[in-house]
């Protein structure tokens, strides 16, 4: 009797870890593809989606942060009904669907632990490694067609879609993986380095400063090392940082134009963008203030951002949306208005508000912005709870990024989001990672 029972124990104790290992498998698929198009970030899901239906379990995973995600597309759905562009919210809708899916089948599969989390996150990180090596040779053959050496950096080491922005996004979780392993192969050691320079290639200012505060934080209160191993870890960083900053000029290009449309009144664009004709900047200071501009005026990230939110707070007080906001995915058409009126060259009416607290308070009103926020809370929360490092380092990258994009306007952007949130706070927190 005794020999029947532990054969059924075996039997189902070797079930569940094979229907874990393919829901692993499953859910790194869906990481994996976030950089290819999004047809094939939508197969993955449904994929992970579908075979849900068979690996669940019978107890049911109750988590309260599922439920926030679920809370937040409710709003969206519920904004179809007041919305300023029916066809683009059913559109948006459609796009946000992950909000509702992703936390309904966490409820029924088995809950992840440290060391499932490790093995995705491992053939994620290790899948961007190969991403990147892809295009940089990508870039090496332009490069020896062209001789420009702009192949290598920004929007041109990587394509259109899904831009430098995602990919510095995708990138820094694989970095802030081979970071925080204690004991790094030469393989690892290698992915890291490859990892750290196409960072820099991308040269998203954003990116790369959240990325140094974190790391440096790391090694101030995560490293298991002695304290002068940190120190010099630290100051090398920063020795890496400063001069990649100062000695490599399309990075340093990129912040110092930043630093004078912030800071200096009356820049021009000038050869950086290497044009014939003296292009004004606007500075931040104009943008916040300036009535008109000129069809040849050009907004930098910093300028620009800071017009968004002017325009916001007038549509805010002109529109009277406090509450309902436009509706999801409804705000575009308020902004062209707004470009138009402020004689802004066409194109600048396609942006979007490139800030996600604004987007979600200008489309869902008050209560959507204080869904978003309380989800960001409870992630950090439970974060710093858990003490997981890499936990910490994708709920502050959240917080800092949404400052400067809105990341849900992209479907692999809320992908990301929705699954990453959904994988750290149903985790169990019972064993460490083995590094």
């Amino acid at each position: 009797m005794r020999i029947i029972k532990s054969s059924n124990s075996n039997f189902q104790k070797n079930t569940d870890n094979k229907t874990q290992l393919v829901l692993e498998f499953l859910t790194a698929l869906i990481l994996i593809a976030l950089p290819l198009q999004n047809i094939f970030v939508s197969i993955a899901t449904i994929g992970f989606v579908v075979s849900s239906i068979f690996l669940k379990k019978e107890r049911f995973n109750f988590k309260i942060a599922f439920l926030v995600p679920i809370l937040f597309f409710t709003i969206m759905a519920i904004s179809l009904f007041w919305t300023k562009d029916f066809e683009n919210s059913l559109s948006g809708l459609q796009k946000a669907l992950t909000f509702l899916v992703v936390p309904v089948v966490f409820f029924v599969i088995p809950i992840f632990s440290k060391e499932s989390l490790n093995r995705i996150f491992r053939l994620y990180s290790f899948a961007m490694v190969l991403y990147v090596i892809l295009y940089i040779t990508i870039a090496g053959i332009n490069f020896s067609k062209t001789q420009n050496t702009n192949a290598f950096f920004y929007n041109n080491l990587v394509p259109e879609d899904p831009g430098a922005i995602y990919m510095s996004v995708f990138a820094s979780f694989a970095l802030f993986y081979f970071v925080q392993l204690n004991h790094r192969e030469t393989i690892e050691k290698a992915a890291l380095s490859v990892v750290t320079l196409f960072l820099f290639l991308l040269s998203s200012k954003s990116i790369i400063t959240v990325d140094f505060i974190i790391i440096v934080c790391y090694y101030a209160f995560f490293a298991k090392i002695s304290s002068s191993t940190k120190m010099l870890t630290i100051v090398s960083v920063s020795l890496f940082l400063f001069c990649s900053i100062f000695f490599v000029k399309e990075v340093r290009e990129r912040f110092i134009i930043e630093y004078e449309t912030a800071f200096v009144d009356n820049t021009l664009k000038n050869s950086l963008e290497k044009v014939t004709d003296k292009i004004h900047n606007v500075t931040v200071k104009e943008a916040w203030n300036s009535k008109q501009f000129h069809q040849d005026d050009f907004f930098p990230g910093t300028a620009l951002r800071v017009y968004q939110a002017r325009i916001f707070k007038e549509l805010l007080l002109e529109k009277k949306i406090f509450f309902t906001g436009f509706g999801i995915e409804a705000s575009q058409e308020q902004i062209r208005i707004k470009a138009k009126q402020n004689n802004l060259f066409y194109d600048y009416g396609e942006y979007n508000f490139h800030d996600q607290y604004i987007q979600t308070f200008a489309e869902l009103g008050i209560f959507g912005f204080i869904v978003l926020v309380l989800m960001l809370f409870l992630n950090i929360k439970n974060a710093f709870t858990k003490k997981d490092f890499l936990h910490i380092a994708f709920a502050i990258t959240m917080i800092m990024l949404f400052l400067s994009e809105s990341f849900f306007c992209r479907q692999r952007g809320i992908v990301f989001f929705v699954l990453l949130f959904c994988l750290f706070n149903s985790s169990r927190n019972d064993r460490s990672i083995k590094q």
